[in-house]
């Protein structure tokens, strides 16, 4: 008897026209539709497949008649029952099939075995982490193996001893999969998923050939690959009921191309040639259905996709570009192609494709892409314009708010209370501990700007003593409560062994426990939705599975979860848009929009890389019986073609991703080269609208505002400025304007390392206290005794090891210079002040007067009654001509103070003014005079340049300036990210 194989072109929607043509078959016959069968590749097609039925107007009536629809099975992911379909089966007592081992256990299993293997004496154990990673790769190679009805028998013959020796530890590895494996799975009474699904298909097979069904069998949108499958359509080929419809079958190759593509594994068509040969059948032997569907293939569709069928030729094949003639420009109607700067411009014309598709009443689109970033993207542009739309191919279980949240919780307690784990677990929407979140957040802000600045010590103690110098009991209390939350589970990552069982217990009762708030408990906020039954599930899982698993030293758990937790993803059950749609390519096949999107059409990504086997090299996977990393790409372009094949076709990538030029996708590449060959060279391009749509938006986003200049009235104005201050003024007006008019202050960072500035800090009080304690003479060993206060100073960067390993040494270097410069120059000093605070007032402007203040960090009186002023430098110093226009303006406005009696007691003549640059380098320190002894006239200018500056200032229209001047700009800036200037766009006064 013939095979009864049929195809559906590709310019035609697949499942819509197979409900006609099923309905036709079931003629008036209100139960004859009820009684097929209908095999499908995915559950998603099986879905679409019964829409299709709802939108199909069955003999005249309206859309939406209620139908007794097929019985529609996804042999793709089969269940338990879900091939039970013939009469018979209990039959034999030997037909019952073990259940699939659960994937967490199955991971699990396979990771025990992988660290027995590490654990041997001449390898570093595997750490658990590394281990599941290893397993999660067995577990594909498990599958593929089963899917390919390859066999571990043959697993020594692929690495002979002149290969390289890493190959015999690969194969010695792999040898505990058919030595090891098959016991535990036996012990377990359960199959891996492809061993069982083969065995499923296997059994139907013999079923159905034993016991022919009287009820009609169709097998749509199957293309093989899988040996278990293709004897499967085989036999439903062969019975008198059986029907198989194939996807996209292209029959215009001739004889010769034919062959080419059943050699050719990246070619679209190669499963189905592969299926078609296994059935000893050409492609002209396969008919259209329905049979007596007519192909219109004059149609610009129809001559689309055999321009798109000619670009994906086999290489050796494409010399027949030469000959191909030329075609009409409406060849290539309802298709457009955007290259688009970048990945958010990208994302911006997907959307804007998709929303000008809801303008047209009852119209659907669909973004096809491999790519789940992108996917996000388009989504949330979407959202802005409230359009709520569906990412079908799942978001990973990480990506969501319970998989982050508990993701979050687990670093808070493993980084023991670090300050950027403590403070993202706390700040996490879900975050409540007990309280109302209102109350919550509050608690959370004044904790983050207690422990502020360098990390405090490990733990709850360490977290304790950052906040109790602030007299807060709330914080306190803060603190207990969540060392409540976190419960056992710190104590358990610090374990040198611990359940895993356990361990996942205890982290799901501290998340539950964070996440409660006064009136809600946290399981009921932790595991709401899709995203939080999916977490349920998965560590009811882990729990279930993890029972057996041996201890092991709580720090690698955290390693451990995620490599788990990786492959949990999240899909929607509701809430998806009627119209609109974004698929993967595994949810994109058979079905069809009336506009698809094509996106992320970059090599690398549509392709996707031909995927590096860690086990086996393309010979080994070839001698073994498996397919080649080529074959998913073969896959990715029969994808390809059913999408570009839609009413309208969008191909969109981006030109640069993360900065980083991108190269286009082959098939575009190839597509280019054979519209070149037919003269449509430039025919497709963008839509015009859409990209002056895309260009608008960008220029309303993204136009830069002008340099802040803003002039405050002047009672708003400061009239008190420390010395240091009137330099950033002099540099950076809108410094001052920010931190003394707006009262913005910047905050220290979290878990800072101490910095140059800490360093300059600790020097300065060393120096100060050692001055105090020393006024007039120096102790009998001042190097001991100034080491001695300067370890105290410390103390708080110096448990930093680079601190200790850097900046300590440095200083002893500075201590050495000191010592030895001290000695001399106490000859010729009475006494010495150290930071002493002075103050002086400015009279005579329109604003009233004006308060100059200081802190000399050290005024030495001379034998000669005058006064040396000098300044620490542990940085750079000021340049000459710097100081001496004035722009460096804090020793000789100092020098103003003392003349004036601004220092209290110490009041006297400025004889002279000093850098002492302490840097700890060759040399360690040196004196740095800035006036050659003569600082009235320094001084007079300065304070000149101060007056001018303050009358300035004193003038409402005198706006504050970002920079006013491109040479004079400061090496640092707390405010630079508000003053909206670049290194070009300085202002000059």
């Amino acid at each position: 008897m013939p095979l009864k194989l049929y195809t559906i072109a590709p310019e035609r929607p697949f499942l819509a026209i197979l409900a006609r043509g099923l309905l036709a078959m079931s003629g008036s016959d209100a139960l004859a539709l009820s009684r097929i069968t209908v095999l499908l590749p995915t559950r998603r097609a099986a879905r679409s497949l019964r829409d299709a039925f709802l939108r199909t107007n069955p003999g005249g009536k309206e859309p939406g008649t209620p139908l007794l629809l097929p019985r529609m099975r996804p042999i793709g992911d089969l269940d338990s029952d879900e091939l039970a379909l013939a009469e018979g089966i209990g039959d034999s007592g030997d037909l019952s099939i073990p259940p699939t081992i659960p994937e967490l256990r199955r991971r699990l299993l396979l990771t025990q075995l992988v660290q027995k293997w590490g654990r041997r004496g001449r390898r570093d154990p595997l750490l658990p982490g590394q281990a599941a990673a290893l397993a999660g790769s067995l577990a594909r190679l498990l599958d593929t193996v089963a899917s390919e009805g390859a066999s571990f028998a043959r697993l020594r013959d692929l690495a002979p001893p002149d290969l390289a020796e890493h190959w015999e530890i690969v194969c010695e590895f792999l040898e505990i999969l058919p030595k090891a494996w098959p016991a535990i799975l036996a012990a377990e009474g359960a199959l891996d998923p492809s061993d069982r699904r083969n065995r499923l298909l296997a059994r139907q097979a013999a079923i159905w050939q034993r016991t022919p069904p009287r009820d009609p069998i169709v097998a749509a949108g199957l293309t093989g690959g899988i040996p278990a499958m293709t004897d499967l359509i085989r036999v439903v080929a062969s019975l008198e009921s059986g029907t198989v419809i194939l996807h996209g079958l292209d029959r215009r190759c001739g004889a010769s191309e034919w062959e080419a593509i059943e050699q050719d594994e990246a070619h679209p068509q190669y499963l189905i040639a592969g299926l078609l040969r296994s059935l000893e059948l050409a492609p002209a032997d396969v008919r259209d259905w329905p049979a007596q569907s007519l192909r219109d293939g004059g149609s610009p569709r129809a001559r689309r996709l055999r321009l798109v069928g000619e670009a994906m030729r086999p290489a050796p094949t494409t010399d027949a570009w030469r000959d191909l003639p030329e075609c009409s420009a409406d060849t290539l109607d309802g298709v457009s192609r955007y290259d688009c700067a970048g990945a958010h411009e990208e994302a911006l014309t997907i959307a804007l494709l998709l929303r000008r598709k809801l303008e047209t009443p009852g119209a659907t689109a669909a973004l096809v892409t491999p790519d789940r970033e992108l996917a996000r993207r388009v989504a949330a542009e979407l959202a802005r314009w409230g359009i709520a739309i569906d990412d079908t191919a799942g978001l990973p279980l990480n990506r969501t708010p319970p998989g982050v949240f508990l993701r979050l919780v687990l670093d808070l307690a493993a980084s023991e209370l670090a300050p950027v784990p403590l403070l993202a677990a706390l700040k996490h929407p879900l975050a409540a501990g007990g309280l109302a979140p209102a109350a919550f957040r509050d608690l959370t802000r004044r904790l983050e700007q207690a422990i502020r600045g360098p990390r405090p010590a490990p733990g709850f103690a360490g977290l304790r003593d950052a906040v109790a110098g602030k007299n807060d009991e709330r914080l306190q209390a803060f603190i207990g409560r969540l060392r409540a939350c976190l419960g056992a589970l710190p104590d358990l990552l610090a374990a040198d062994a611990a359940p895993l069982d356990r361990l996942a217990t205890a982290h799901i009762e501290a998340a539950e426990r964070l996440a409660a708030t006064d009136d809600e408990t946290g399981a009921d906020r932790l595991w709401r939705e899709a995203a939080g039954e999916t977490a349920a599930r998965f560590y009811n899982e882990l729990i279930d599975a993890a029972g057996d698993f041996p201890p092991l030293p709580g720090r690698h758990y955290p390693a451990l979860y995620e490599t788990l937790a990786v492959g949990a993803v999240v899909r929607s059950l509701y809430g998806r848009h009627p119209r609109l749609a974004i698929w993967g390519l595994v949810e994109a096949r058979l079905q069809q929009a009336d506009l698809v999107v094509l996106g992320g059409l970059d090599e690398g990504i549509w392709p996707g890389p031909a995927a590096h086997d860690p086990w086996m090299s393309r010979q080994m996977r070839r001698e073994f019986k498996i397919a080649v990393p080529e074959r998913a790409i073969g896959i990715a372009a029969h994808d390809f073609v059913q999408a570009i094949a839609a009413p309208e076709a969008a191909l969109t990538r981006a030109a640069r991703k993360e900065g980083v030029p991108t190269v286009p996708s082959r098939w575009l590449l190839r597509l280019d080269t054979v519209l070149r060959a037919v003269g449509l060279a430039d025919a497709l391009g963008p839509d015009p609208a859409i990209q002056a749509a895309v260009d608008g938006l960008d220029a309303a986003q993204y136009e830069p505002l002008p340099p802040a200049a803003p002039r405050p009235p002047l009672a708003a104005r400061p009239r008190r400025l420390s010395v240091t201050q009137i330099e950033t003024w002099l540099g950076d007006p809108y410094a001052i304007y920010a931190r003394h008019i707006l009262q913005l202050k910047a905050l220290d960072e979290l878990d800072a390392d101490p910095g140059r500035a800490d360093l300059g800090i600790c020097i300065h009080a060393a120096l100060a206290e050692f001055v105090r304690r020393f006024p007039r003479g120096l102790p009998e060993d001042p190097q001991a005794e100034l080491l001695a206060i300067a370890r105290r100073h410390f103390a708080t960067v110096l448990s930093r090891p680079g601190a200790w390993a850097f900046w300590w040494p440095r200083f002893e270097r500075i201590v050495d210079w000191l010592v030895m410069e001290e000695t001399a120059h106490r000859a010729t000093t009475v006494e010495s002040f150290s930071e002493r605070d002075g103050r002086l007032t400015l009279s005579g402007f329109p604003g009233g007067s004006f308060e100059l203040t200081a802190k000399a960090d050290r005024i030495d009186r001379l034998g000669s009654g005058a006064f040396l002023l000098i300044d620490y430098k542990t940085g750079a110093l000021p340049k000459k001509a710097t100081i001496r226009d004035g722009f460096a303006p804090q020793l000789p406005l100092e020098a103003a103070i003392l003349r004036d009696g601004g220092f209290g007691e110490v009041t006297g003549t400025p004889a002279a003014l000093e850098y002492w640059k302490l840097g700890g380098r060759a040399p360690a320190g040196r004196r740095c005079p800035i006036d050659d002894g003569k600082p009235a006239m320094l001084v007079e200018r300065v304070l000149a340049k101060l007056r001018a500056l303050i009358a300035r200032f004193d003038d409402p229209e005198t706006p504050y300036l970002a920079v006013p001047a491109a040479t004079r700009r400061p090496r640092f800036s707390d405010y630079e990210h508000l003053e909206r200037v670049g290194r070009g766009e300085v202002e000059e006064w």
